[in-house]
Formats: structure tokens, sequence, C-alpha cells
């Protein structure tokens, strides 16, 4: 009887293979990683254009925070809602391409921007264009790739950011100098250096969205052994979601859902509008701290609408501390990142004095090198240390915190320019490091199904916190420790930037709980679904 039972535990039914990766999921990854890369040219080229557009448009360091933050940010994060849920129930491969189309035409259009009004309408649609962008890739990733290699190919997708990031500096310092110094006076249609770059790095999208739409459509779940459909009618279900952030169908969706629904809801409303114009009287930035209110209201809105038609996606992810706390930690960790790649090249140029060209070739290949080298290194150290321990991944979002502190301080500090370019490599690698690990836990955190929507409200942190806040709040304290110089205020950069080290508490203090709770929320993923 012994022999035959330890027969039957050796000689049972086999054990199912373990999911591999294939050829064509590294090709899939490729085409991501230039998506990105497109992606992130197209957002960021707006930093070393910055110095050029404020004197042509007669702005402010604030409003260049406004329009390399908020004006991209806030739509970004609020149209990643809705086409996060679509990414969920239709395919996400199409969803991309048209994403893609949108964003790379409202690029170019910024070419023909004459004041902050245009140029504001122009960078917001950018940002509804590219929230279709993460949620797709990490979607599509998650099913092309197994669980234990998840953080490696998020990273490798994620180092588009950096790879992009870094290029734009170079193309458009290259673009603005070659234009400018082609027709002094304006060229064809009477456009500018810093037009002509809008143009540039826009049109080539519409050609690669082509490419895009190439790809084939991997099934949803099958990677973790829990294949599911999308919804029947996706775009019936986009609607009712763009209902959801979109006023005043925002009071519409909360009164069918009772009285309680529609006054906590104006409650809410009334509450971000009395504060969006209180910090309106304090800063005179109306145009920031509108949209700012208009997006915190209407995640509210989603979120609350989000509990009584999805309890068991809202009770993953709203409903999660683990969640939430992974998810504003790194947005902590974005808000210094996009702060530095927006005004690092501004800054030297005016504080240091470096030429535009010299600055953008050096900070765009140390921009580029530092985020692929900190993401890759970063991915693969989450991995190993999640093999090692439920909450591992944690670990490497609080060195993210932590590592750049020291060099943001010596690299803002000094009058050295290599030291400046060196701090600020090592500032950008340490910082880059998060990225993966925030990314591969809060994924494991939720269902298949659940993962586009689960991957905006990961973007929420890292853009109406992160990349809202970051630009606009250097370009603020730059305002006000401004001095007057031939009777024209002139702003305080190196105040500005430093004042970043003053979040890592608030990002430590959101990480330790987390490293404390994701054990549990993973482990429970399945029971407290069942049970919303």
């Amino acid at each position: 009887m012994a022999e035959t039972a330890s027969e039957n535990v050796t000689s049972g039914a086999p054990v199912p293979a373990e999911p591999q990766a294939t050829g064509y999921s590294w090709y899939v990854l490729s085409v991501l990683v230039v998506v990105y890369i497109l992606n992130f040219i197209d957002r960021q080229i707006i930093s070393i254009l910055a110095v050029d557009i404020k004197a042509d448009l007669g702005l402010t360091d604030g409003d260049m925070g406004f329009l390399g933050g908020a004006a991209f940010a806030v739509f970004y994060a609020l149209f990643g809602i809705p086409l996060g849920r679509l990414a969920d129930n239709w395919s996400r491969v199409k969803l991309l391409s048209i994403g893609l189309t949108l964003w790379s035409a409202m690029t170019a259009l910024s070419g023909f921007a004459y004041n902050q009004a245009t140029l504001t309408l122009a960078r917001m649609g950018v940002g509804v264009g590219e929230a279709t962008a993460s949620p797709t890739a990490y979607s599509l990733i998650s099913d092309y790739f197994p669980k234990r290699q998840k953080a490696t190919a998020l990273a490798i997708y994620s180092s588009g950011l950096y790879l992009g990031g870094g290029v734009s500096l170079f193309i458009g310092a290259l673009i603005v100098e070659a234009w400018n110094k082609a027709w002094p006076a304006g060229g064809p249609a009477g456009l500018v250096g810093w037009q002509a770059a809008f143009l540039a790095v826009g049109i080539p999208g519409l050609l690669l969205a082509l490419w895009v739409a190439s790809l084939r459509e991997p099934v949803r779940g099958a990677m973790d052994g829990t294949p599911t459909e999308g919804s029947p009618a996706p775009f019936r279900e986009f609607g009712k979601d763009l209902s959801m952030i979109v006023p005043p169908l925002t009071l519409l969706g909360a009164w069918q859902r009772g009285p309680a629904a529609l006054a906590i809801n104006i409650g809410f409303a009334a509450a971000i509008a009395a504060f969006a114009w209180w910090m309106i009287s304090l800063t005179g930035n109306f145009p920031q701290w509108s949209a700012v209110g208009l997006g915190y209201y209407a995640v509210f809105s989603w979120a609350s609408a989000l509990r009584a038609r999805d309890p068991a996606t809202f009770r993953l992810i709203w409903g999660t501390p683990a969640f939430i706390c992974t998810t504003l930690g790194y947005g902590m960790v974005s808000l210094a990142a996009y702060a530095l790649a927006f005004w690092s090249a501004p800054y030297a140029q005016i504080v240091l004095g470096l030429p535009k060209q010299e600055l953008a070739f050096i900070l765009g290949a140390n921009g580029a090198v530092s985020g692929f080298v900190g993401v890759i290194i970063g991915g693969r150290m989450a991995d190993t240390l999640r093999a090692k321990n439920p909450a591992g991944r944690i670990l490497m979002i609080i060195f993210g915190v932590v590592a750049p502190i020291v060099p943001i301080w010596i690299g803002y500090t000094t009058d050295n320019a290599t030291l400046f370019y060196v701090m600020n490599f090592l500032a950008g690698m340490f910082g880059a490091a998060a990225l993966g690990a925030a990314a591969a836990t809060t994924q494991d955190l939720v269902l298949p199904r659940m993962r586009g929507t689960a991957t905006a409200a990961f973007f929420l942190g890292t853009t109406l916190v992160g990349l809202s806040f970051g630009p606009y709040m250097v370009g603020q304290i730059s305002d006000l420790a401004s001095t007057m110089v031939d009777g024209k205020p002139v702003g305080d950069l190196r105040t500005g930037i430093l004042s970043l080290i003053g979040v890592a508490p608030i990002a430590l203090g959101l990480l330790l709980y987390a490293y404390r709770a994701v054990p549990e929320a993973e482990a429970t993923i399945a029971e407290r679904a069942a049970g919303a």
C-alpha cells in the first residue's frame, strides 16, 4: 500500500509546463519600446524648447511648468481611466494604433500654436492620445510574458521613457538651431525653430501607427492560466466610463446611483472648487489649479461609479491600501523625475550658461543612458528580490526615493558643468530603478481582466501627483524666489529644483506601509474579488 501511494505521488498527473515568452513576445516588446520612445519624444521635447517658447509667447516659469505638467498630465490621467477600461474590453492593438495617430497629430499641431491657450489645447490633445499607450502596452506585455519575467519586460518597455526623453533634447536643439540659422526671421508659414521641432517629431508617428496595427492580439489572461474574453459591447462600456469623468455628466451618473451618491459628489466638487480657488488666489495661476481641480474631481467621480458598477475591481484597486500606497509612493518618485526631466535643460542653459546644443547632446545622452541602465537593472533586481520576498519589489521603489537625494543636492548647487552632468546622470539612474518594480507590483495586485484599469489607476499617481505637480512646483517656487534684474523678475530655478528633496519623507512613509501590506494583499486577490 505504501509503495502504491508513493507511486501515485510520484507518477500522478503531469505538472503543467511553465508558460514561456516566445520570440514573437520579444518582437512585440521591441515595437512597444519604439512606440514609447516616440511617446516621450513628443511629450518631453517641450523641455529643450522651453526657453524659446517662454521668450516668444511672453510666459513665466510657472506658465511653462503648467504646459510641461498639468496641461498634459490631467487629460492624460483622466482619459487613461476610460481608455484603460477599453483596453480591458477591446483590441489593445487597435486602440494603441488609434491613440498613436491622435497624439502624433496633436504634437504636429503644436507647431502652429501662437499663444499659451493654443499650445495648451494641443498639449491636452497629446495627453488624450498618449493615454492609450501604457494601459494597452502593460496589458499586452502581461499576456506575452510569464509572471517571473514581468518586471524585466515592463522595465525594458519603460526604458523607452528615458530613451525618448533623452533623444527629444538632442532632436529639439538640433532642429531649432538649424531652422533658426536657415530662417532667422521665420521660415515657411512664418514658423520659427521651436514650432518646426514640433512638426518634425509629430509626423513620423502617423507612419508608426501602421506598424503597430500589424501586431497580433494575444489571448487575454492565457499566460496566467485564466483566459478571459473582453466585453461584448466594449464601446457601450467606454461611453459609460467616459460619462463618469466628464462634468456635468458626472452629476447625472451620481444621481442615478441615488440621492446620497449625488450629495456626496456635489459636496466633493464644492470642496475641490474651494481648494482650487484658494490656490488660484495664492499663486495667480488659474490654468494650473483649475486643471488640477477638474482632474481630482473627475477621479473621485470615476472611483465612486466604479464602486457601484464593478465592486471587485474597485476593491482590488481603490479598496487595497497596498495598491494605493505603492502608486502614491512611486508618484513621489515620478514627481522628482518629471521635474528634473523638464527643468534640467533650462536650468543648465540659464544658471550654468551652457550652450543649447552642448547641453542637449550631453543631457540627452545622459538621460537616455542613465534611465535605460537604471530601469533595466532595477527591473532585474526587483524580480530577484520578489523571488526571495513577496514585498521585495517595494525595496527597489524605496531605493528610487532615497538614492537620488545626494546627487540632486550636489548637482544643483555646483557651478561645475562636469559635476552637474555626472550628478544628473546618477540621480536619473537611481530614480529610474523604481519604475519596473512599481509597475509590476500593481499588476500583480489585480486579476488579469483588471490590468488595463489598474494601469490607468497606477498612472494617476505618476501623472496627477508626479507630472501635474513636479514641473509646476519647481517653476512656481522659482517664480516666488525670483529677484529683480533690470526691472524684470528673474526666477531662481536652483531653489525650485532643490525643493524636490522635501517630498522624500512622504514617499518613504507610504512605501514602508506598502512593504508590510503587499504580501497579504497579493495572497488574497481572488478571495477579496469574490467577496466584493
